[in-house]
């Protein structure tokens, strides 16, 4: 089938669609991204048009056809140590802070909770587990609960799996952690049992409510705002600060800001990262 084109009042129709399925917001101008996204699914379906897909899919003619839709416009785009000053800041700053505090409250091991809510395949859990490890905070000696959410059904299997090709490998990992926590696989490498075991991973959808996934140390936020309107912005990060410890630390992008967004964090610098704790 050659590729079809969306009209118009398709585009509009359906972007409200993804809107209503998922926070994504589509604008005008992002035609191109939904035909090369769907298409493959317009030739699956036996769709003749955009409209014919969204109506299969809102009337229930295949279940998991809401998924994959979901799944082909959500931007999986991550790799291992993504721009690397997070992970600089989280080891010389924010978990010496937090271990020093939450050592002081326990009487056991310390807990400590971080969530990475656009967590898309998995490389920024298991990079912030590496850094964990090698800072010697580790399962034996804290009580570690490391949570990664998406709302793509594709992202969270390839995340629980932690089988990641040459090419993924390659981008943010080098020789020494690839060697230390990955197994090679054929051409693939997977993540070590010691690495496995300190993360669990999720579907979530950030414009639901948040129920029953706890409280958190630590939220990481990063790049996924970007898709969201102004006003499903505001609702997540209210939504997020309900799941913060009153000491807890946000990090977002480097090239976000909350400031029309929100007004209950204050942002601290530190080196050349920036992190956002509540205000006092």
């Amino acid at each position: 089938m050659s590729k079809i084109k969306v009209t118009p009042e398709e585009f509009k129709t359906f972007a409200k669609y993804i809107l209503d399925i998922s926070g994504i917001a589509l604008d005008v101008g992002k035609e191109y991204l939904l035909e090369t996204r769907l298409n493959p699914l317009l030739s699956k379906y036996q769709c003749n048009s955009y409209s014919d897909l969204m109506k299969k899919s809102k009337h229930g003619f295949n279940k998991k056809l809401k998924d994959e839709i979901i799944d082909a416009i959500s931007t999986n785009e991550t790799y291992f140590f993504r721009d690397k000053s997070p992970f600089k800041l989280l080891q010389h700053k924010i978990l010496p802070d937090l271990i020093d505090k939450r050592s002081k409250k326990s009487f056991g091991k310390p807990t400590i909770r971080i969530w990475s809510a656009a967590n898309s395949t998995g490389q920024e859990l298991y990079s912030l587990a590496m850094t964990m490890i090698e800072m010697g905070v580790t399962l034996d000696k804290y009580n570690i609960r490391l949570v990664g959410t998406d709302i793509s059904d594709a992202a969270i299997t390839k995340a629980s799996y932690g089988v990641y090709n040459k090419f993924e490998v390659a981008r943010g990992l080098d020789p020494t952690r690839l060697n230390r926590f990955f197994n090679p696989m054929e051409d693939k490498y997977k993540v070590k049992d010691e690495l496995r075991a300190m993360v669990q991973f999720k579907k979530m959808n950030l414009m639901k409510p948040f129920i029953g996934i706890g409280k958190f140390d630590i939220v990481l936020c990063r790049n996924v705002m970007i898709y969201f309107t102004t006003e499903n912005r505001r609702k997540i990060y209210s939504d997020i600060s309900k799941v913060m410890e009153p000491d807890g630390y946000l990090l977002i992008g480097s090239t976000e800001s909350l400031v029309n967004d929100t007004d209950l964090f204050a942002s601290f610098r530190y080196l050349n990262s920036v992190f956002y704790q509540f205000k006092r």
